[in-house]
């Protein structure tokens, strides 16, 4: 089975003194990278899409969920800000599961869930990032992560029209 970590899409410029910012929606970049992230998945076997409940993050899985059929369930433990194990439990708990799994968090998680896997022998072969709107894929084997790949959005302009 087959974890699909991916970075919520672009959603315009951070402002920590908003207090509203955490509802920044995706902007035109980061609505194509949604549907960029829709179309690398598109061939897989995907039976449910995790995501941090932030706006961001379920724009980008949207396009995802909608291709199979599905609704993005919202995880408080992939949020901005969330604990590392509770992240992580969220990652065993797909670990779990008959179907491929998408789940959809922020780069303060992403990276540490990535060294954690590693730590736990997760074999990374390419390239190692977390720009927005990337995804790893995290091959699974006998409950444990094996394989880590990489692969981020094309440039802004190859990417598709937005949804």
């Amino acid at each position: 089975m087959t974890l699909y970590l991916v970075r919520h899409g672009k959603a315009g410029v951070r402002d920590n003194s908003d207090p509203l910012d955490f509802q920044r929606q995706l902007d035109h970049k980061g609505r194509r990278q949604a549907k960029w992230v829709a179309d690398q998945l598109d061939a897989c076997r995907i039976g449910a899409v995790w995501s941090s409940p932030l706006p961001r993050c379920r724009q980008t899985v949207e396009p995802v969920a909608l291709r199979f059929s599905l609704t993005v369930e919202p995880t408080d433990s992939l949020a901005e800000g969330a604990d590392l194990d509770s992240a992580w439990a969220v990652v065993e708990d797909a670990m779990r599961r008959e179907s491929d799994v998408v789940l959809c968090s922020h780069g303060d998680l992403i990276p540490d869930l990535i060294h954690r896997a590693e730590g736990r022998g997760m074999e990374v072969p390419g390239n190692v990032g977390f720009s927005k709107g990337s995804i790893w894929t995290l091959t699974v084997d006998d409950g444990r992560i094996v394989r880590g790949d990489h692969v981020g959005p094309p440039a802004t302009s190859n990417l598709p029209a937005a949804v």
